[in-house]
């Protein structure tokens, strides 16, 4: 049942391409190994990857995350669905895969579903992450009807107890019941999307409950469960949120007993060649460690999509970038970006 779900789901993601798109794939791969080569930022064709920030509110109170610290020093609001359809408009032709999330709950917006119908209706694959808290019956309908290819459930426990020592203020039976509605609105509207995904921040308090949430993805009908690595901004003195198993860690103790990220920091990251991130307020940041959009690359309210993507701010990020990426605060803390062949 999963292999068959995720042959469906990959099926789904290649039909959304084009020869436009495939093109523009081709020439980001071409320019970004041609860069790491001459080490000179050459770029070509427009990313065919890119995350939109529906909203940076949030219901939960996660303690390593700036929505749930309430901590942002740039202004908190809601993506204006006219000003994502214009965006859309500018991007769908290249655009392959769009994540509705960056900060924030989406389903805070009340335009979620006009924003996700609306991408699918363009013909590009669409996925979301949820902390699961707003998953009622009647949401999960709209879910499956929306189009949304792909939705990544956050569930970082199996227990109440366990589950709260990261999720503050969360109810885990909450998250499953919506969870369950989704598998059950699918099955009622014969609907092979979305793709459901249980993600699994793992962290000292819930480390031990990695085969529990496995058996019950498959009790309730998940199609996948995703371990994901969870970052710490102080991380150097060691935190309570890093779990023992190194495999699941970002970071790893030294002899002294402080604590240093495990990745090299090379000095090339994919991310800056196929993707972006696209605040609530229309800003253009490099991707999604620059959480509190401190390196604007544009913004577009004032200025057309390829002329920011094709512009002297980005073409001096990845300069610098390709030079140094010791330089940029956001990949200090970065597992993401150098996986592409690194």
């Amino acid at each position: 049942m999963v292999q068959q779900s995720t042959f469906s789901d990959t099926i789904r993601f290649l039909r959304k391409g084009s020869t436009q798109k495939i093109w523009h794939a081709l020439s980001l791969l071409l320019s970004y190994f041609l860069s790491r080569l001459t080490r000179k930022p050459y770029h070509f064709g427009l990313p065919v990857s890119m995350a939109v920030e529906p909203t940076t509110a949030c219901n939960l109170r996660c303690p390593e995350c700036p929505s749930g610290l309430r901590s942002f020093s740039r202004p908190t609001g809601n993506i204006k669905l006219p000003f994502y359809k214009t965006l859309i408009d500018q991007t769908h032709r290249h655009l392959w895969y769009l994540t509705l999330y960056f900060q924030g709950e989406p389903f805070i917006n009340g335009n979620i579903f006009d924003l996700i119908q609306y991408a699918h209706q363009k013909g590009i694959y669409t996925a979301s992450s949820t902390n699961g808290h707003f998953l009622n019956d009647e949401n999960a309908r709209q879910i499956v009807q929306s189009g949304l290819d792909r939705l990544m459930v956050s569930i970082d426990g199996t227990t109440q107890e366990v589950y709260e020592a990261y999720r503050k203020e969360g109810n885990l039976e909450k998250v499953l019941e919506g969870t369950r509605n989704l598998v059950k609105w699918k099955k009622k509207l014969q609907s092979e999307s979305p793709f459901l995904i249980f993600q699994f921040l793992v962290v000292k308090p819930n480390e031990h409950q990695i085969d529990e949430v496995r058996r019950l993805a498959d009790e309730i009908g998940v199609n996948r469960v995703v371990f994901k690595t969870a970052q710490v901004y102080d991380y150097k003195n060691g935190n309570p949120f890093i779990p023992n198993n190194q495999k699941y860690s970002r970071y790893v103790r030294k002899p002294d007993g402080s604590y240093q990220i495990k990745n090299k920091l090379l000095n090339h990251c994919w991310k800056m060649w196929h993707s972006c991130v696209v605040t609530w307020d229309g800003s253009i940041v490099p991707c999604c460690f620059d959480k509190d959009a401190s390196h604007k690359l544009g913004n577009l309210q004032k200025s057309s999509f390829k002329s920011i993507w094709r512009g002297a701010e980005c073409r001096h990020f990845r300069k610098k970038l390709l030079k140094s990426r010791k330089e940029f605060d956001i990949c200090q803390n970065c597992t993401e970006g150098t996986k592409i062949f690194a």
